[in-house]
Order: structure tokens, then sequence, then C-alpha cells
């Protein structure tokens, strides 16, 4: 009887784990089309190299790496490959920090200043009667300046981090770092917040940030192939991928040296970034986490505030929602190399790619496999529509048209439009388009003037007086606490989307009278780039007579400027009106003697039209 059971447990078993195995192949197959479709993409956008890891259920189900680790040498990108991950540094110092106070070394909610030796704060208005604490550096809610940093390479002077937080040796700013608000009253990014924690901890445990975090982070999960010591200090890693610039050229040596390791000194792997979001998904969860403890975990990906990309926690971004799914997320940019990594904060999934390109090269891609790869494995969860209702008729009018770039406030000059079709509402936006190649997201009204948006973690609820009419907008996001972002009617409607309006509602020369009284109202507003922006933006969907309609009313209202004429004299040279494009060419060059494009694009046309 005993051997009975043992034979059938051992059948069972056997079954289980082909059913998980062949769940896992169909999955693996899935993903093994995006083999070829990327390479044929990296030689269209001529990125050198990529590697990917994708994990599903707490495990990493599929990597692939393409291309090569370098310009100069035919040595292919391997699954051990490191990569610069610039920002992506941020939420790994987060995550330390968080575990630093778990033992009892620091704590979060002191003032930083208790920890500095080598350098002080500098004092102003703002700060002389705050404390400036370790979460609000974590969370960028700090006020510091010194957005980023560029790299240096082999030779350069490079920076000690006293002398980076003084503002010596940076190309990219030459000030000190300053505060530009009152501490925990905004949102402004900045790598110089991250590196006063790098001189914070460094002072107080006396030991370089590398190995800080090597000893509490990447050595407990045996992460072999991730660093933040750089390339000019000993024990850096060998099997690496070098940086190129947008021709796919390598820049300088390849091999970028970054004083600011904590805000963007991390060296890693797809695979290595992979195990560092399983660890915190199982903390999450609650278990099989053995290095990062739930306590740090919640702690780390607690919303702190909307500002800003509309959702921050300590380290990590808390604002996008493919699939209507949570996630905490980082993304890394640095000249001629960066990636990105996500995860959901449930059910363990997640992406982490690397690139060895600059932004034109590899933002293409890197968007496109994340898109392919959330939809192959299915990671959604649609909306109950039996959940939501019908939109009322006066709410319906007073929210349609154009708005600021209200879901992310990435772009300013971007434009989010929302409109009507049978009965329903759609919301355009300028990072949809470019992260999910979509035209319209089905906006879901869940009552009190409020709407779920398909792909997007926070809802918005739309304020109308008591005609109806707009007068602003709520972006909240349920949690352990409600957080709300307010803006004003005069935030989400500007004399940019009122122009676009005004051209996309009505007959041109109607909307060219409109348009004049709205420049006597905004005197102050530059129209003039405006209607550039849109004059290519309607060419770039294929309206050209309306493009050309815009940029010559712009050469109109704006006789004087060389960059008008040169613009309309392009889209003229780009639909074949060669004899205009010159004369608008020359008309530039005649207001601005300098302009090198306009004496170039007249040389050509002159070749064309006499060969």
């Amino acid at each position: 009887m005993r051997r009975t059971i043992y034979i059938f447990l051992l059948v069972l078993s056997y079954a289980f784990t082909f059913g998980q195995n062949k769940e896992n192949t169909v999955e693996i197959s899935a993903l093994n089309s995006l083999k070829a479709s990327t390479t044929s993409l990296m030689a269209q956008h001529n990125l050198k190299g990529l590697s990917v890891a994708v994990f599903e259920n707490y495990k990493i189900i599929w990597t692939n790496e393409w291309g090569i680790k370098a310009a100069d040498s035919p040595e292919k990108i391997n699954a051990n490959t490191a990569f610069s991950t610039a920002s992506i540094s941020k939420p790994i110092t987060a995550i330390v920090c968080a575990i630093l106070e778990e033992k009892g070394l620091i704590n979060l909610d002191d003032p930083i200043s208790k920890y500095l030796k080598r350098w002080k704060l500098p004092e102003n208005d703002f700060t002389k009667s705050s404390n400036v604490t370790w979460k609000q550096l974590l969370a960028h809610t700090a006020g510091t300046s010194q957005g980023g940093f560029e790299d240096y390479y082999q030779g350069d002077s490079i920076p000690t981090i006293v002398e980076s937080l003084q503002g010596k040796l940076l190309p990219r700013s030459k000030k000190e770092i300053e505060f530009l608000f009152k501490p925990g009253t905004n949102w402004e990014y900045s790598g110089g917040g991250y590196v006063i924690l790098q001189c914070a901890i460094e002072d107080h445990l006396g030991k370089p940030l590398a190995q800080i975090v090597k000893e509490q982070l990447l050595d407990p999960l045996k992460l072999q192939n991730s660093t933040m010591i750089q390339p000019n200090e000993n024990g850096f890693l060998t099997n690496i991928a070098k940086v190129h610039n947008s021709k796919g050229e390598i820049i300088k040596t390849g091999i970028p040296i970054t004083p600011q390791v904590a805000p963007s000194g991390l060296w890693s792997t797809p695979t290595d970034l992979a195990t560092i979001a399983i660890e915190m998904q199982k903390a999450l969860l609650g278990k099989g986490n053995t290095v990062i403890s739930t306590t740090v975990a919640q702690k780390v990906t607690q919303i702190v505030t909307l500002n800003g990309p509309r959702g921050w926690s300590y380290g990590w971004q808390r604002s996008l929602g493919w699939g209507n799914l949570d996630w905490f997320t980082h993304d890394g940019s640095n000249t001629g190399v960066g990636g990105e990594l996500l995860a959901t904060m449930k059910k363990g999934n997640g992406i982490a790619i690397l690139a060895n390109g600059d932004k034109p090269n590899r933002y293409p891609l890197m968007s496109y496999i994340t898109k392919e790869i959330i939809n192959k494995l299915n990671w959604t969860i649609p909306v109950d529509e039996q959940t939501t209702k019908e939109i009322p008729l006066p709410l319906r009018n007073a929210i349609k048209g154009y708005y600021t770039e209200i879901l992310y406030g990435y772009n300013r000059l971007g434009t989010t439009k929302i409109f009507e079709e049978n009965k329903k509402l759609y919301l355009h936006s300028p990072f949809f388009k470019e992260n999910f190649d979509t035209e319209k997201s089905s906006m879901y009204y869940l009552g009190n003037n409020t709407f779920k948006v398909d792909n997007y973690p926070n809802n918005i609820q739309f304020n109308l007086n008591n005609k109806n009419e707009l007068k602003g907008i709520t972006i909240s996001r349920q949690g352990d606490a409600v957080k709300k972002l307010e803006l004003t009617l005069d935030e989400i409607r500007t004399p940019q989307t009122k122009m676009i309006e005004i051209f996309d509602n009505s007959k041109f020369e109607t909307a060219v009278v409109a348009f004049k009284k709205l420049r006597q109202k905004y005197p102050d507003f530059n129209f003039e780039e405006a209607i550039n922006n849109l004059g290519y933006s309607v060419y770039n969907k294929k309206q050209t007579a309306l493009s050309i309609q815009l940029f010559s009313l712009n050469c109109s209202e704006y006789p004087q400027s060389a960059n008008v004429y040169d613009s309309l004299g392009e889209i003229y040279e780009l639909t074949g009106k060669l004899e205009l494009a010159k004369q608008n060419y020359k008309k530039s060059l005649e207001l601005n003697p300098q302009n090198n494009n306009a004496r170039q694009m007249i040389a050509k046309i002159n070749t064309l039209m006499n060969p």
C-alpha cells in the first residue's frame, strides 16, 4: 500500500511539474519571437548592444542578449556583461539606507546634518527653520538642486564628492548645491541630494559607499556582476559594455567614471537587477525573502508624493500603471548608456533592460520590448466596466478639450486631449503614445466627477463650479494613506492648450482671428515657439496643408524671426516645393547671417534644381 501511495505521489508530482513546464514553455516561446524583431530594430536604430531579463511569479523566466560590447570589437554581450545603470543606482542606495536603519546604524527621520563631517549643508531662507532629513533626500522632496551629472573618463579631472557638492569640476552645473524650496513642501529630482546621502553614509560609517552596498546587499544576494566600484578603482568589473553616442561611436574610452556613486554609479546586469527586484517582491509578499526585510521593502516603496512624475517613494518611482497593475520602477539614462527596471508590487512580475547606446538609439528598443513582453505575457487586469457609470452630459462637455500633460507632467510642451466617441470619453497622452503606441486610452467613470484611465495608476477628479465649468483637477492614489495633488485651471489649461484647441476646432481663417485675440490676452507668452511646435506636430500627422498654413502664419506674426522662415523653408523642402523653400531659407539667412543650416540647405536645393 505504501509503495502504491509513493508511485501515485510521484506521478502526481510529475504531472504537476510537466504542467508548469508546459506553461513556461509557451511563455518562453512567445518571448523568443522577440529575438529576430529586436535584432532588426537594433540595426534600424544603430544600437550596438542590449540585454534583457524577464521575471514572473518571483523567478526569472527568460533572458536574452543582442549585439556587441563595443563598436571596436566583435565580442558579444552575454548574460554576465555589466552596463552602467545610471539612475537605477538611486533605489539601490535607498534600499541600503533602509537596511542600515533597520540595523540601528542610522535613522532616516534624523536631520542629515548630524551625520555630515567633511561638508556642511548650505543655509538659506528655505532651510534656516527646517531640518533636512534622510527621507526627504531619498524622495527628492528636500528641495536640493543639481539634477544630474556628466560622466568622466580616464584623463579627466574628476571631482571628489565634496567638490561635487561645492560645484567644482562639474560641466553641467558650476554652482554649489542649493535649496530651491522649503524641505518637504514640493518635489524636485536631485542627483545632488543623493550625493549628500553618500557623503553622510561614508562620513558616519567610515567606508566608501561602494563597499557598504557590497556588504549590505550585493554580497548577501550573491551578485557577482554588480558593483559601485568605479573603473579608476581597484576591483572594477572586467566584463562590461562600453558607451556609444547616437552615431554608434565609442565615447572617449567608452568606460565612464562616476564619482557620484549614490545617484548614478552602479554597474550591473539585467539578471542582477531582476534578482534585487524579486527579493523586494518576496519581501513585500512576506515570503521567501532572505536579505531585504518586509519592513525595508514596504518603507522604500511607500508613496511619498504625487508631485513631479505623479508618484514617488523613497528611491523608487511609483508612477506607472501598465496593464492596470501597480509597479515600482526606476529608469537610468547617462550619455551613451541606460536602461530600466520595472517590477510589480504583487505577483512577482517584471522586466530589466540595459543598453549601450544613446537615447535615440535605445529608447525605441526599450519601449518596444517592454510593450511586447507585457502584451505577450498578458500582464494586465481589465477594468470591470460593470462597476463604472455612465458619464453625465454636463461633465462630458465640461472636460473635453486640451490640457497640459496632466498624467505625468514630464513634458511641459506636451498636450493631453480628452475627446468623446459614442458617449464615451478617451484620453490621448504623449506619454502613452510614446510608451504604448496608443492614440487613445479609455476613461472609466467612477462617480463624483472621478475617472480611472487605462494603464494609469492614479484617479483623476475634475472639479467643476456650480455652472458646470472646469476649475481644476485632483489627482489621487489610494494606498496606506490617500495622496492627492491639486492642479488649478491655469496649470492644466495654458495659452498653449487654448491655442491648439482654437486651431483644432475651427476653420483656419476663423482660428486665426481667435488666435490674434488670444495673443493680445497673453502678451508675454511665447506664441512663436508654440505655433512652430504645432506646425511640426500636424506635419508629423501628415496634415501638410495645415502645417504650411501655421508656419506661414508664424512668418506674418513674427516677420523678424529667422527661425520661423527657416522652419517654413524646411516644410517646403520636405514637400518638394524647392523654389518656395529656397525663398524662405534666403529670408532666414538675411535675418540671421550666422544660420549655417539655411546656407547649407540653399546649396543643397541649388544642386537639386541644377544637377
